[in-house]
């Protein structure tokens, strides 16, 4: 009973809130949106920007540092997965169904209603760009990883159990097994059902979206219901597998289905214009980029916009970042701190970049150079189905609609079946959770995201996983504060070890050295005797 009290405990703050969200889902709504619009966004905005740079530059620097080298794992473990299996699993983990929701929808909704200065303008396209690069770059991946980074770390190399509260041990001692261990559990398994539950119910929604637009089937509540279920069904079949078949495979089918739906668009769109949007929005970002990430109006003291964008994502990466990073661990021991920080950060930056540009960037084209308003006006009256008539601008567009389509079939998959996954890592403290734990929570999922979705409270759940950040962004920089203490006494043990063994190795070379002389004095003595 004891070891389940922080899933008990969890399951039963996740039902309450489902109980609210139904019973009074206006309420639920009016009130996470006075806490981001309002509480965080006029009291602690300048700590969501803050510490989201943070992350950025603690990844960072570790990579570069003297810790760079230091192996996830025992110095002899080598990785588990081939490069790029583990790059497409924590890729399709960290954005799943948003690399398709948002793909198109936010360049040109920051387009209409840019940050600063006047919309529609060849200026509000460049920005959206340069903002969009910034929501889904460094800092987001960042965010993931440093969770993932500090639980791979001490899972591997310390030899804990895979759960927030053992990070802590270094810098809480024995009072992270106590009430405030248990406490952050709990949060940690809230923010992981909150966060993925929105992505999936959001998820269902664009699919039956494009089902109705593809080939007609409605949309309607019922048959979003039985779409959840048949996909429950996909996910626990696909965890019950483990992560070396299911997950793995599943993952490396999507990347390369989503990179050919990519270059099909690239080729068939217009892609001088493509790669100049990448070239130019690309260097926008590195040159903006200390800007953008301390982007405050002081003065103005209107942070409506920021509310909605910078605020929230960042507070979301946050709650989603507990499930990505505690996946991300999973599957990389073996791995240097700086081949973590590199394939983790840098590189899934890299190829998100270039997948809105292609998206993101074709929309915009269409807008400003082809004229094509109805695209706009799509996305502001229907995000779910303005990415099927975006496909539809292009020649074979049954094809990549269907593609897109069976593409987000598989990141609802694999998203789902990696989240039950580390729910039955978290809920039996082990790294090979049984098929058991992974079905009851699938169920749980299910349940909550069928519930959710009846009751419109998907958006409501979001907004409340973006201000979940808020508190779980003080423990993570607690983990932080251990992490570094572990890794600084590891590093003083090591030279330690070093500076003990140099006269040993001294008083060895010396006995070496006195034996050849004594062995030379030998050979002249028998020299001198024969003759």
């Amino acid at each position: 009973m004891k070891k389940n009290i922080v899933v008990i405990g969890a399951l039963i703050v996740v039902a309450l809130f489902v109980s609210f969200g139904i019973i009074a889902p206006g309420t639920l709504g009016v009130m996470s949106e006075y806490i981001l619009y309002t509480f965080i966004s006029e009291n602690f905005g300048w700590y969501y920007m803050l510490i989201s740079f943070t992350f950025v530059a603690i990844c960072l620097y570790v990579a570069f540092s003297k810790y760079g080298k230091i192996r996830l794992g025992k110095d002899t473990d080598r990785p588990e997965f081939s490069r790029f299996s583990w790059i497409a699993m924590l890729y399709s983990t960290g954005l799943a169904i948003s690399l398709f929701f948002w793909g198109v929808a936010e360049p040109v909704l920051m387009y209409i209603e840019p940050p600063f200065g006047e919309g529609e303008t060849m200026e509000s396209a460049k920005t959206a760009m340069q903002y969009t690069f910034f929501h889904w770059g460094l800092h987001s991946w960042a965010t993931y990883a440093i969770i993932g980074l500090m639980m791979a770390y001490f899972q591997y190399r310390k030899g804990t159990p895979p759960l927030i509260n053992h990070t802590l041990k270094p810098l809480l001692g024995e009072k992270a097994f106590g009430p405030i261990g248990k406490v952050v559990n709990m949060i940690a398994i809230f923010a992981i059902i909150s966060g993925i539950t929105t992505s999936l119910g959001l998820g269902v929604k664009q699919m039956g979206a494009g089902f109705e637009y593809a080939w007609g089937i409605s949309n309607t509540p019922i048959n979003q219901i039985f779409l959840i279920l048949f996909l429950t069904a996909l996910f626990i079949l696909s965890a019950s597998t483990g992560i070396e078949r299911g997950i793995k495979w599943l993952s490396n089918i999507n990347i390369v289905l989503a990179l050919s739906i990519m270059l099909l668009i690239f080729i068939l769109g217009p892609t001088r214009n493509i790669l100049e949007i990448f070239v130019s929005t690309t260097g926008g970002y590195i040159k903006n980029f200390i800007d953008m990430s301390f982007h405050l109006e002081p003065f103005l003291n209107d942070y409506t916009w920021q509310a909605g964008w910078d605020f929230f994502y960042w507070g979301w990466a946050i709650s989603f970042g507990v499930f990505v990073g505690i996946f991300i661990a999973r599957i990389s021991k073996g791995r240097t701190i700086r081949e973590f920080i590199f394939g983790a950060v840098l590189i899934p930056s890299l190829a998100t970049m270039i997948w809105y540009s292609t998206l993101g960037g074709s929309a915009l084209f269409n807008i400003l150079n082809l004229g094509n308003n109805e695209l706009a006006n799509r996305i502001l009256e229907d995000m779910d189905t303005a990415l099927f008539y975006f496909l539809e601008l292009f020649p074979f567009s049954p094809l990549l609609i269907g593609m897109t389509l069976v593409s987000l079939i598989i990141f609802f998959v694999t998203s789902a079946d990696s989240t039950v996954y580390v729910l039955g890592m978290y809920s039996e403290e082990t790294m090979a959770p049984t098929n058991k734990s992974k079905i009851l929570w699938g169920i749980v999922i299910a349940g909550v995201a069928i519930s959710l979705l009846l009751s419109g409270g998907l958006i409501p759940l979001q907004t409340v996983s973006a201000v979940a950040g808020l508190p779980f962004s003080i423990v993570i920089l607690a983990m932080c504060v251990s992490f570094f203490k572990s890794l600084r006494e590891e590093y003083i043990e090591k030279e330690n070890l070093k500076q003990e063994s140099i006269p040993s190795l001294v008083s060895k070379y010396n006995q070496n050295d006195s034996k050849s002389e004594t062995e030379k004095e030998i050979e002249v003595e028998i020299s001198e005797g024969s003759k």
